[in-house]
């Protein structure tokens, strides 16, 4: 197995590191890079002659990324229009909103709402909708990155091989732990893990060409391991979440964590915040009383490692816990205030987590087990040299 960067030293190290919001020098592609990433790009968005596109979109958005939607659709034979929203924080479509959405064969967005709004799940569900959510690529200059130009077929194949680690039958444990004392438990239910298994993304379907799919682009963001959709969303559901994450790092925060807080859940719910550090005493500020909304895991191996804003890292077995707050969060109000996220959300992050279910091992020290996986390593032999795509993490 090979040494996976994720000490506090490292990430100090990496030229990537990015916790708050800052511009970015994406680098320049050579033309072979450049059109991997295009073709990628046309995959995704399956738009089809005669479908009806609509984009919900925000201020912050780069321009491009809309005209780009648009030049599909002209090239297609689609029609197309697009809604600026105030922001991305929408927990719910407005009014003047849904009208347009009823409307669509096919969605692009970049808010909030998009996977948590009952009415976007159910224009998935009942019409058939095909949504992409493009919470990272808000800029066209991402193009020019190996993350963009990673064959999403290894994406699809390699998510296929860590649902292969789940226990086959019967419910299970899902247990997280690391060196800072973290210990952490998630039951599953035989129900939730087949729900969760008959979802697009977790049968590795990163292309927006099934009726009812959500994918995101680009393919960077791995299912999650944990989503309350695995069990309907019903808010009366009580899954017997328990245990303490001691992360080292937090959406939001300049540095990792010195003193890593112990965030305590209790029966589904933050009960306390343990530590005396400035960052326990943030999250100790609007977490009690918060929710598991996602536990994410990273999939594809050429996301930068390090850089988890704005929505937690997306390198294989970096672990990113999504908790939302009863309340909005006044420091991150004041440290990102134009952030993608609403301020009731915090990402706390893992790069060394072990997971595993039951007796089997998804993730040993911040290493996805499914990228040895034979299938995966055959799938990248296609597309060049295996370790090269698959262990050569950018830091």
């Amino acid at each position: 197995m090979p040494r996976i960067p994720s000490t506090n030293e490292d990430i100090a190290r990496s030229k990537t590191t990015r916790g708050l919001p800052r511009e970015v020098d994406y680098g320049k592609a050579s033309m072979t890079e450049y059109i991997q990433a295009l073709d990628n790009f046309h995959r995704v968005f399956a738009i089809r002659p005669g479908e009806h596109v609509v984009m919900l979109t925000d201020p912050l958005l780069d321009p491009r990324v809309i005209q780009v939607v648009q030049g599909v659709c002209k090239a297609r034979g689609a029609t197309f229009i697009s809604y600026m929203g105030e922001s991305t924080r929408y927990v719910e479509v407005p009014d003047e909103a849904r009208a347009l959405l009823e409307r669509a064969d096919f969605v692009v967005s970049t808010w909030f709402a998009s996977v948590f709004d009952p009415f976007c799940q159910r224009l998935r569900r009942e019409k058939g909708q095909r949504w992409v959510k493009i919470t990272f690529f808000r800029n066209v200059d991402l193009w020019n990155t190996p993350q963009a130009r990673f064959p999403i077929e290894i994406v699809g194949e390699l998510i296929r091989a860590t649902s292969r680690l789940y226990p086959e039958t019967g419910p299970f444990e899902l247990k997280i732990t690391d060196r800072r004392g973290t210990d952490f438990r998630v039951p599953f239910s035989a129900d939730m893990r087949e729900r969760m298994k008959k979802d697009n993304r977790w049968r590795g379907r990163n292309y927006a060409d099934e009726a009812g799919c959500y994918v995101h682009y680009m393919p960077t963001h791995g299912p999650n391991i944990y989503d309350p959709i695995m069990f309907g969303n019903d808010p009366d559901y009580k899954v017997g979440i328990n245990g303490v994450i001691r992360a080292q790092w937090g959406v939001g925060f300049e540095k990792p964590f010195a003193d890593p807080p112990a965030v305590e859940f209790r029966d589904d719910r933050v009960v306390a915040v343990h530590g005396e550090s400035e960052e326990a005493q943030v999250l100790r500020e609007f977490l009690i009383g918060g929710t598991l909304e996602e536990l994410g895991c990273g999939h594809n191996p050429k996301a930068p490692r390090f850089d988890i804003y704005p929505a937690g890292p997306n390198s294989p077995g970096a672990l990113h816990f999504g908790i939302n707050g009863p309340k909005t969060s006044e420091y991150l109000r004041r440290v990102m205030p134009n952030w993608e996220e609403p301020h009731v959300h915090m990402d706390l992050v893992t790069f060394d987590s072990t997971v595993t279910a039951g007796n089997k091992t998804l993730i040993d020290e911040g290493y996805l087990l499914s990228l040895a996986d034979p299938a995966v390593i055959e799938c990248a032999r296609r597309y060049g040299d295996p370790v090269e795509l698959l262990e050569q993490f950018p830091v």
